[in-house]
């Protein structure tokens, strides 16, 4: 009982210095990170964006060895598809890829806005008229602005490869079925697509330079000049995060996972879509809201 009493409290020491140490790597990390603490509970939010560019030269290292340390780590949802689920796929695939009947983009899009959508086709030889809203919304965010061309290594990839060789604890915040996602985008009539898709016409036009403006301002933990572009405004606007349905689930699932790390002793990382965390009323808002003190980059602009 003696050396239990005299060991205790050195021991409590060590794992202090262990957690602030990996506070200090994920604040070096090439991602931009906030840590929430509450208790003996730590919690590093790390935002992350899609399809990096393969040059973007970021810097992996730092947010590998905070992986490696952390006691548990989160992820984003994932989908359940099943067999049967691809061949739904393939057997409605004509609904899932034209538009109903004869119609075409014209019929569902005022006139300025299929005038620029004619001209980003007229650039980039493409042609969308009769395409679904989903693939046309698809092809403008991610192959027009370049988005999908030489994917670099993502933040989540790092993590998820780190927690696997290290065997660290891991689990998704939810679980979608394949199922789900096939019905509500079927069942989607092309009216309900034209917000997104004149959003993802405005990402088109900003081009690739907008594409590697929003990763460079990324890099540079600039949040708000990635919330401000036209392409993350375009994959906020658009499936699934933009539907009211699903946006608010997936929300819903993060603001209850985080609640559950905050909940437990030790070091939790959590890698989360960036718009959920910085978006208006989003997780650090919230995390504000209830009084919590957030270290790390700012995530609104001064004007906000």
């Amino acid at each position: 009982m003696i050396l239990l009493s005299v060991g205790g409290p050195a021991l409590a020491q060590d794992a202090e210095t262990e957690v602030d140490e990996i506070i200090v790597e994920a604040r070096l990390s090439g991602a931009p990170t906030w840590e929430v603490t509450r208790g003996g509970a730590t919690l590093l939010l790390v935002g992350a964006i899609q399809a990096l560019p393969k040059d973007l030269g970021w810097r992996p290292d730092a947010l590998e060895r905070v992986a490696a340390r952390a006691d548990r780590v989160l992820f984003s949802q994932s989908v359940d598809v099943s067999p049967w689920d691809i061949m739904r796929m393939i057997w409605r695939s004509r609904t899932l890829t034209r538009l109903p009947g004869r119609t075409t983009s014209a019929d569902y899009l005022a006139p300025e806005w299929q005038a620029r959508l004619d001209a980003v086709e007229a650039r980039h030889d493409e042609d969308f008229s009769t395409t679904s809203f989903f693939v046309t919304a698809s092809g403008l965010m991610f192959n027009v602005t370049g988005l999908r061309r030489d994917r670099g290594l993502a933040a989540d990839e790092v993590v998820r490869r780190t927690a696997r060789r290290g065997r660290t604890p891991s689990e998704r915040v939810g679980r979608v079925r394949g199922d789900e996602v096939i019905d509500d985008l079927l069942e989607m009539p092309p009216e309900r697509w034209t917000p997104c898709i004149q959003k993802a016409i405005t990402a088109a036009e900003a081009g690739e330079a907008g594409m590697l403006g929003r990763a460079q301002a990324w890099r540079r933990f600039d949040v708000p000049g990635v919330m401000n572009s036209a392409l993350e405004d375009a994959l906020s606007s658009c499936w699934p995060w933009g539907d009211p349905e699903y946006g608010e689930r997936l929300r819903g699932e993060w603001n209850a996972a985080v609640t559950g790390a905050l909940a437990q002793d030790g070091v939790t990382l959590a890698v989360a879509p960036l718009r959920v965390l910085a978006e208006p009323d989003g997780v650090l808002d919230t995390l504000k809201a209830e009084g919590f003190e957030i270290v790390g980059p700012a995530w609104k602009s001064t004007d906000d």
